[in-house]
């Protein structure tokens, strides 16, 4: 009888135990994170550069209303978007050092946005961006998506230029390689 007792009780423990686990694990993200990169072949494994980035979605709201014109925004969702370089580049006709920075954008209502690269990393939203901290601050060309773009979208085409897009919008900034006649 004793064994009896003892084996129901390792198998209840054990059931409560895998059902605390099943529960403790959270729901999939509104805003999923994602990652692009250049070269785009997940076979390819010298990057030249990384951007790991959260996706929020539309659902019918307003693009200015979750990246409102003209105030730094995160370019993303949840933590500020990441951007890893794995070699000195030219970004948006501006010299960047090899290095991760955070990618924060500053929406226009007319004309180009300012995609900003900044040295803050790990950090939440654009609530503690300090324009000090910047590095390089471009213009992203504005152009007209021909179809609605629900989730916010990053890509590099083979060119390497980084496109952001997001609505109707679409975003881009030049990237290239800087050659050893171009470095520091």
């Amino acid at each position: 009888m004793k064994k009896i007792i003892l084996f129901v009780a390792v198998i209840a423990t054990t059931l409560c135990s895998v059902d605390l686990v099943a529960q403790s694990f959270k729901s999939l993200d509104v805003s999923p994170l994602d990652a692009t990169f250049f070269p785009n072949s997940w076979r390819e494994s010298n990057k030249i550069v990384k951007v790991v980035y959260s996706r929020p979605q539309l659902k019918g709201r307003d693009l200015a209303m979750l990246a409102p014109v003209d105030k730094v925004w995160r370019t993303g969702a949840n933590e500020a978007t990441e951007i890893t370089f794995f070699e000195d580049v030219i970004f948006g006709g501006k010299n960047l050092r090899a290095g991760s920075y955070s990618l924060f954008t500053i929406p226009s209502a007319e004309g180009n946005w300012t995609v900003i690269i900044n040295k803050a990393r790990n950090v939440w939203g654009s609530y503690t961006y300090k324009e000090e901290q910047d590095v390089v601050r471009v213009a992203g060309k504005v152009s007209e998506s021909e179809k609605n773009i629900e989730a916010f979208s990053m890509m590099f085409d083979k060119n390497m230029t980084l496109h952001m897009g997001w609505g109707k919008i679409i975003v881009s900034v030049p990237i290239k390689k800087t050659s050893e006649t171009e470095k520091y």
